[in-house]
């Protein structure tokens, strides 16, 4: 028994996807302030930041993704972290008119550019708190926000909860490569280069601000394995790891039927 109830805590015990970040924030309530205006204050910037930071491949990577996942026409989709609605976008019109996409973000900066991009259906909330029903979507896709939540186990749990018997999930996410000079390559790409190219060509001190965060997300993340055990430990089946090119990860799981 003292087993069993040491087992309970430690599964309820919240799962940050990275450390406190105390030069950016100290508490919590901080960190969701901070992290709300930024993506707001970059929300007009972020798509012209995010080809650069890519080299123009994120979206066509992005549909790859979508059909790997086995998206279907007529399915109910929900993008978590949506953003400005890249992912939500395509899901749209590989669904098609009989489908339905919901793109969900906190930030009402980002969505806003959602809606200017087509995406039909936009909610702001978190996703560790979604605004839907038992067992409402087929799929469940997450496009490079899992870093910014404050509980993988909460955020599964609600995934689990709004999501379809045998309904996937599928995450996408850039990864801290485990070699060495792939480490530094990416440091100074990504922590470098595009944060100083976003304040030249765009004036935005904020959104350089947002890249030098983002980065340093990446860097003190989780390792995959704990991202894998968070997903199993709340009940979804098979989570596997697919790695594209060293660095971009594609997590997936489903819900047992």
């Amino acid at each position: 028994m003292p087993n069993q109830k040491k087992q309970t805590k430690q599964n309820s015990e919240p799962l940050a996807p990275h450390p406190v970040l105390d030069h950016y924030y100290r508490t919590e309530k901080e960190r969701r302030k901070l992290v709300d205006k930024m993506f707001d204050s970059s929300a007009s910037h972020y798509d012209w930041v995010n080809s650069v930071m890519s080299l123009g491949s994120g979206l066509r990577y992005r549909k790859q993704a979508l059909q790997r996942a086995q998206l279907q026409p007529g399915m109910n989709i929900l993008d978590v972290g949506s953003g400005t609605g890249a992912v939500a976008a395509i899901a749209q019109k590989i669904v098609g008119q009989n489908g339905f996409v919901v793109g969900l973000d906190p930030s009402a900066g980002m969505l806003a550019e959602a809606k200017t991009r087509g995406v039909n259906h936009i909610i702001q909330a978190l996703g560790e708190k979604i605004p839907f029903a038992d067992n409402t979507f087929d799929v469940i896709t997450m496009g490079y926000a899992l870093r910014h939540v404050a509980d993988l186990k909460k955020l599964f749990n609600e995934f689990k909860r709004v999501l379809k018997p045998n309904g996937r999930i599928l995450l996408l996410e850039i990864t801290y490569p485990e070699r060495k000079f792939a480490q530094a390559l990416l440091k100074l790409y990504l922590k470098g280069f595009v944060p100083k190219v976003s304040r030249i060509f765009r004036r935005s001190p904020e959104t350089e601000k947002l890249m030098c965060y983002y980065w340093e997300t990446i860097e003190q993340c989780v390792p995959p394995a704990t991202i894998l055990e968070a997903m199993s430990s709340i009940g979804l089946k098979t989570p596997q790891r697919q790695v594209i090119m060293s660095v971009f990860s594609e997590y997936s799981g489903i819900k047992p039927a």
